[in-house]
């Protein structure tokens, strides 16, 4: 659900750009009415400097939609972050995070996606959810998950739209990722190991919440919302025992898909508003990443970005500097 804050935004933005048309039109129609009336150089009325500014606005917004619709959905970004931990000793692992690729029957970025994260030599691979916008997809977004490589594994976990819309589908079958529902699986490397576990969205609208895990171990949580960072935690108080989160990946948010400049993220859908719209924060001891997602919301919603690219994320989990 939008936050208030969100809601009037965007009421503003829509506001703004339907007035810079109404303005624009009044231009033509007063230049028609002066040509009707046969005025002298009624073209003048083009020329002002209140036109010239609306016509400069006008063209803006049209190049705007041009660019989020045409360009900015091809655009995948890698963005790279090292971990260090004292919780390995002479090992990394390379984790890949993808998200919320939302593929449509339209294909647009799936073979660059393949291409870059298996260019990337990953460990690991893990999806944080909403596969598809409609069944037509699911051919394309099964293909494209299964020529993804991980030498150590591919881990996914039910977003909302899984859950929703598709919770009577297989939507990971034949691609080589295994579901998680809220259970750890330990991934060993060179004698040492980390700890995944993954919770399915259908089990948070029924109120289970992530159970305490070892502290000896790495532990990487995937869910699909970022709204479980302030528990997992123990920044909100709700919990007395320590959950052992050091990583948690998720998506959802999408980055607000379409941005402005200094503000950020027009729709994030997320209980927290915009406090943890996309990127990396850190929560206590738990270090939080919220992946911008692949692609765009469906229904009938315009398949557009602006000012925030698809994105892969890749982690290099390393031991502190020194070990």
């Amino acid at each position: 659900m939008l936050t208030l804050q969100e809601k009037i935004v965007e009421a503003l933005l829509i506001l703004a750009i339907v007035a810079v048309y109404v303005f624009e039109l009044s231009i033509f129609a007063r230049l028609a009415v002066y040509r009707i009336l046969k005025k002298e150089k009624p073209h003048r009325v083009l020329v002002t400097k209140p036109a010239i500014v609306s016509h400069a606005l006008a063209l803006g917004c049209i190049l705007c939609l041009l660019w989020s619709y045409f360009v900015e959905p091809y655009r995948l970004e890698v963005t790279r972050h090292e971990i260090r931990t004292g919780l390995l000793a002479g090992t990394s692992f390379r984790i890949v995070l993808l998200s919320d690729t939302h593929c449509d029957a339209k294909m647009r970025c799936e073979e660059k996606l393949v291409e870059k994260i298996n260019a990337l030599g990953p460990d690991i691979i893990v999806f944080t959810g909403d596969g598809i916008n409609d069944l037509n997809a699911l051919p394309l977004f099964k293909k494209t998950m299964k020529a993804l490589s991980a030498r150590l594994g591919k881990f996914a976990v039910n977003g909302n739209h899984e859950t929703w819309y598709w919770w009577d589908r297989d939507v990971f079958g034949g691609t080589g990722f295994r579901l998680l529902k809220t259970e750890p699986i330990i991934i060993e490397k060179d004698n040492e190991r980390i700890t995944v576990f993954g919770m399915d969205y259908a089990d948070y609208e029924l109120g289970i919440l992530p159970i305490p895990l070892p502290a000896d171990t790495y532990n990487i949580f995937l869910f699909h919302y970022p709204d479980l960072i302030e528990y997992v935690s123990g920044a909100s108080g709700e919990t007395e025992e320590d959950v052992n989160v050091n990583l948690y990946l998720c998506g959802h948010t999408h980055g607000g898909q379409v941005r402005l400049p200094f503000y950020g993220g027009l729709e994030v859908y997320s209980k927290f508003g915009k406090k943890y719209e996309m990127g990396m924060y850190r929560v206590k001891d738990t270090t939080l990443y919220v992946n911008r997602g692949i692609g765009m919301e469906g229904g009938f919603t315009p398949r557009i970005r602006f000012l925030c690219r698809p994105e892969i994320t890749v982690f290099d989990l390393k031991p502190e500097k020194g070990k």
